[in-house]
């Protein structure tokens, strides 16, 4: 105990110990009394419910011990000890599809708890299904001979106790030199950290010494995939799957696949594993995904509509089919999504990622003030998992402007590399970039691609690893760079998005955090094109407000956040502005919807390209969209948006007010 405890800290303390001592003494009705004792005393904290569910369970009142775990989902909904007590309790009451799916739900949550592989384990043995059985027995077996200290470092990644897991895992690496689970974990709180280059660097290592580590080449493929080294985590998947072999490598060189692409061969594993195990909720998500990419949506939608039949409080299936842009939910899915969104036991996840479906239900049906309550409800409850800080995002901008004067781009003149092949579409978020890229990617001469993170990954290796409280390296170590290592940067850049391109001259990045980076961009590849796509103050905020993004963009779930964001947004485009006269493209998103042949003449000169036909007939260009305008994009000119969020504009007062100033400037088309 740390000193200096206060007495309650004390109190909470000694009780829990009380009533552990009494479970391992077997005096289960003592626990039981010491547990609520406890509850009197701390009725908020979690642990307070776990012990008394726990007790309560050994004493063999089950259904009284389930009370006490939904009583804990209340408080909170990603605990996930409080599955693995519903699935030794369901497994009492011989509730077979209930134990399975509250397992899967614990372990879903944090892998670590070897309790729920056994009992998984058990469950799946007696629904016949021996094989999938038999890989969560070996994963149970390896956690149980796991050293205990790094059995801790697991529960506390998974936790999010990333500091203090860290510590012990290089603590014990100290005195056991290339343990290889010990160094998995180690990559992993990194990579949960964001230093994907350490993470890389230790499961690559780990492999060397450990080639049939299969879990840790499982690890590493997803460190690949968020640093977009999309081709050699193929490759590493196609390795796990003819080492380890097994439902769960097939699905990942499945999702592996469609990150280079290749759809086909994804949609083809997706289906063997269904055919064998229909009730893979999440594969039918992913199967739904890749099928709204390639333009099939008709298909997409029985996708998820399978997803939320295997599992009903499946929040992501509802969100999937409200993203498509262009479906419209019944009653009934109404109805149920209210019932389940109000339900305990479902999971914050699925909380609110029906409160944006349903967000979305009710606008459809112009019930404006309806619709409001629950995107605001489902921005209330992702902004609890947000660590966005507007202070932040400012001093960053700040550093970029004193940090990139014109100075520096004239001293730097005939560095970099001089390829010509990117165009870059930077801007806020919904605001028309996709619109702009299917325009530019009906181009004969233009590949689309997707949000490549390469920009990013670039400035990130420029600031170094560094404590988050430590004074940013970048962007001031850019005036540090010689000329030779901007053009590195510059060539391996094109090298690592070369996986994403066809055969074109040209193609397009439209990862639109990119504008925070436009000096990186011009010192690394001065001959790159950049359109700034810009869309109405409050339109852009109101959609980006609307939208449950499938990672980043945290600064979305606030209006006052999203607000202060475009202008700090606005504001650096200006620097870029004064600093490289005539370097950025501006397109406004209501003057493409006004005049497309003129805004497209204009796009196409800026660019160095003839004029092209198909880039009018854009909606008709079948190529594979990742974005949620994805099936918007494939109809003629979108003409809805520009005015759409008039009809919430008693809601959006506040917003107005943050924006107060660019609203007036912002030009008329």
């Amino acid at each position: 105990m740390k000193p200096n405890n206060s007495p309650s800290e004390i109190l909470q303390a000694d009780l829990t110990q009380k009533v552990r001592a009494s479970l391992k003494g077997r005096d289960f009705s003592s626990a039981v009394e010491l547990a609520k004792q406890r509850l009197e005393h701390f009725p908020e904290d979690v642990e307070s419910f776990y012990l008394l569910a726990v007790s309560l369970r050994y004493l063999g009142c089950v259904d009284a011990a389930q009370e006490a775990i939904q009583k804990l989902l209340e408080l909170d909904s990603s605990y996930a000890r409080a599955y693995q007590e519903q699935g030794h309790n369901f497994a009492q009451q011989k509730k077979l599809p209930e134990q399975v799916g509250a397992y899967r739900r614990a372990l879903e949550l944090n892998p670590a708890l070897h309790a729920s592989w056994r009992g998984l384990a058990l469950g799946l043995r007696a629904q016949g299904r021996a094989s999938d059985a038999e890989q969560a027995l070996r994963q149970f077996q390896h956690l149980q001979n796991l050293p205990p200290v790094l059995l801790s470092a697991a529960s506390l990644l998974y936790e999010k106790k990333l500091h203090k897991a860290e510590q012990l895992c290089r603590n014990f690496l100290q005195k056991n030199k290339h343990h290889p689970e010990a160094m998995r974990l180690l990559a992993l709180i990194g990579a949960e950290l964001g230093v994907l280059d350490d993470a890389d660097f230790l499961l690559e290592s780990c492999l060397e010494m450990n080639p049939d580590f299969h879990r840790a080449r499982f690890d590493y493929i997803g460190v690949l995939r968020r640093r977009q080294k999309f081709a050699a985590a193929l490759e590493q998947a196609r390795l796990l799957r003819s080492g380890q072999g097994g439902q769960q490598s097939d699905i990942l060189f499945a999702t592996q696949s469609a990150m280079v692409g290749d759809y086909r061969t994804a949609l083809q594993i997706y289906n063997q594993v269904l055919a064998e195990s229909a009730d893979l909720y999440g594969v039918q998500l992913q199967r739904g995904h890749a099928l709204k990419t390639i333009g099939e949506p008709a298909e997409a939608i029985e996708a998820y509509r399978t997803a939320y039949r295997v599992k009903p409080d499946f929040g992501d299936a509802y969100w999937s089919l409200a993203n498509m842009k262009t479906y419209c939910f019944g009653d009934a899915e109404i109805e149920r999504m209210q019932e389940l969104q109000g339900l305990t036991s479902t999971a914050r996840e699925d909380r609110y990622h029906l409160c944006f479906a349903l967000g979305k239900a009710f606008e459809d049906r112009a019930q404006y003030a309806e619709s409001f309550s629950w995107y605001k409800k489902g921005n209330e409850l992702k902004q609890q998992e947000c660590r966005y800080a507007i202070e932040e995002n400012r001093r960053d901008i700040d550093l970029q402007i004193a940090h990139c004067p014109k100075e520096l781009f004239a001293e730097s003149r005939g560095s970099g590399f001089d390829a010509p092949d990117p165009i870059f579409i930077v801007g806020m978020p919904r605001a028309g970039s996709t619109l702009l890229e299917q325009i530019l990617a009906s181009h004969p001469q233009v590949d689309g691609t997707f949000e490549l993170h390469n920009i990013m990954a670039s400035a990130r290796r420029l600031d170094g690893r560094r404590r988050t409280d430590d004074e940013p390296r970048y962007p001031a170590i850019l005036q540090d760079l010689s000329g030779e290592q901007l053009k590195q940067m510059g060539r391996r850049y094109i090298e690592e998005t070369a996986i994403h391109r066809g055969k074109a001259a040209f193609f397009i990045d439209k990862m639109p955090n990119n504008f925070r980076h436009i000096g990186l961009i011009q010192l690394a590849l001065p001959n790159a094109k950049i359109i700034d796509a810009r869309r109405h103050p409050v339109a852009c905020c109101f959609s980006g407000f609307k939208q449950l993004f499938a990672e980043g963009q945290e600064f979305s779930y606030g209006l006052e956040s999203i607000g202060e964001y475009y202008r700090d947004y606005v504001r650096l485009m200006a620097h870029w502005d004064e600093v490289l006269p005539g370097k950025v493209l501006r397109v406004h998103y209501e003057s493409v919807v006004e005049d497309l042949e003129g805004q497209v003449r204009r796009l196409l000169d800026y660019c160095g390209l003839p004029f092209a036909e198909e880039c009018l007939q854009f909606h008709r260009t079948g190529r594979a969209v990742r974005t949620p305008s994805a099936e918007q994009v494939r109809q003629p000119i979108y003409r809805n948006g520009t005015e759409q969020w008039k009809c919430f504009e008693t809601e959006l007062k506040p917003l107005q007010a943050v924006l107060s100033g660019l609203l007036e400037d912002y030009p008329a088309p």
